[in-house]
């Protein structure tokens, strides 16, 4: 028997030495599709990784438009909820996968002072602002800077200059937001910002997850949130300035848990911050969340303060999403890491100002890991 171990063993080094000997355990980046939308080209690419994982991403919106990854079969499937077709990016749906901004959630009355100023905003959600306005970074297309593999990371890097007053923010922001995908199945957003006048400023990304491979809705994950506290909203979605303990409500997930009953109960999905544990600007685990039918589990890592825990109520079965699959209603969760929402109106928050000299940083990781039964 014990000879029988070691010659599997061996056999397994083996093949580990043979293939890091072959391109095929080598990152790469390709494009692999490419449209015209009037004077602007959109294009999309594929990044892979030693493990057979891949990535697609695209410069309309600088969006994560598919993550495909195995499950403890070794099955590969869909686990974010996206189009096969560039075109259908630039139709209706709720910004999948989008880079957002110039300012992430919301904005009480669609205004805020900053250095002496007061900034209007568009009102596009209750009388607020969300997500920039209507045309906000998700409706933008970027420009491709770069794509290349180095070691064991492919990468793209795509950027974008939001003139001064886009969507009624000052400044003129250049923005640069990278994509890596490692040979540890990680998923790295890296962004910087610069800006020319004081503005404010809060990115995110908009992925839906599903690990199932987006068969089944996600209510039975089972999800855990490092964070104590959220900050309370009103009826409108607008934060209180308030800090609420997570203890005893349905928000708290400080031990796993699936989200079914509660959502049950409430007659609705989440949408709420978190106000993560750990020192801002440094990478940190935010959630953990697994589905146990696929043994696919996803950990989230970021170096922002708070966290969007969103799963939309609305049904989205008028999309046809990878392989024509109609998704339904609570078909994904988004983990939006950000600084906290309506945060230029609420001086206790931690600050969204950006000013001339200064550099906005922001990393946020999704990694792909496997349980056993």
């Amino acid at each position: 028997m014990k000879m029988r171990m070691i010659g599997a063993l061996i056999a397994i080094l083996g093949l580990s030495v043979s293939c890091k000997q072959t391109d095929l355990c080598r990152p790469s980046v390709f494009k692999d599709d490419s449209i015209r939308n009037g004077s602007d080209v959109i294009e999309r690419f594929t990044l892979t990784n030693g493990n057979g994982m891949s990535v697609k991403v695209t410069n309309y919106a600088a969006s994560l438009t598919d993550v495909f990854v195995p499950d403890r079969q070794g099955r590969f499937e869909h686990v974010v909820l996206g189009f096969d077709s560039l075109k259908s990016y630039l139709g209706r749906h709720p910004k999948f996968g989008a880079t957002v901004g110039r300012f992430a959630n919301r904005i009480r009355n669609a205004e805020f002072s900053l250095d002496g100023h007061t900034y209007h905003l568009e009102k596009n959600n209750k009388g607020h602002s969300i997500h920039g306005g209507t045309n906000g970074f998700n409706r933008q297309v970027f420009k491709t800077d770069t794509f290349y593999a180095v070691k064991d990371t492919a990468i793209v890097v795509f950027k974008y200059k939001s003139a001064h007053l886009e969507g009624g923010f000052p400044g003129n922001l250049e923005l640069s937001m990278a994509y890596k995908l490692t040979n540890h199945n990680e998923v790295v957003l890296e962004y910087t910002a610069t800006t020319d006048k004081p503005t404010v400023v809060n990115l995110t990304n908009h992925s839906y997850f599903n690990l199932t491979g987006c068969k089944r809705d996600v209510l039975n994950h089972i999800y855990r949130i490092y964070s104590d506290s959220i900050t309370p909203v009103d009826s409108t979605g607008i934060p209180t300035g308030e800090l609420m303990s997570v203890t005893g409500t349905v928000y708290d997930y400080t031990s796993p848990q699936p989200v079914e009953k509660r959502v049950r109960e409430m007659g609705k999905g989440y949408d709420i911050n978190y106000k993560l544990n750990g020192s801002p600007d440094t990478l940190k685990l935010a959630a953990v969340v697994a589905d146990s039918v696929s043994g696919r589990l996803l950990k989230a890592y970021t170096t922002e303060p708070g966290m969007q825990f969103y799963i939309p109520h609305s049904n989205m079965g008028y999309l046809n999403g990878h392989d024509s699959r109609k998704y339904g209603r609570y078909y994904g969760f988004c983990l939006e890491m950000q600084h906290f929402p309506d945060a230029p109106n609420h001086p206790q928050f931690p600050a969204t100002s950006l000013f001339p000299g200064e550099t906005y940083r922001q990393v946020t990781m999704y990694k792909f890991e496997t349980i056993s039964e």
